[in-house]
C-alpha cells in the first residue's frame, strides 16, 4: 500500500465503502490510512 499516494488511498478506501466491497479489505485500508495519520474526511471536503 506504501506505493498508493494519500489521495488515492483515501479515494480507494470511500470508493470501497460505497460498493460495500470486503469488510477485510475495507480494514486494510483504514489501518493504512491511520498509519500515515491522515484524516480522510479533510480530503473528502477538498482541503
Amino acid at each position: 500500500m506504501e506505493l498508493l499516494s494519500d489521495d488515492l488511498l483515501v479515494d480507494t478506501y470511500f470508493a470501497a465503502i460505497q460498493l460495500h466491497l470486503d469488510q477485510e479489505f475495507i480494514r486494510l485500508i483504514s489501518e493504512e490510512i491511520m498509519r500515515r495519520q491522515i484524516n480522510p474526511e479533510s480530503y473528502r471536503l477538498g482541503a
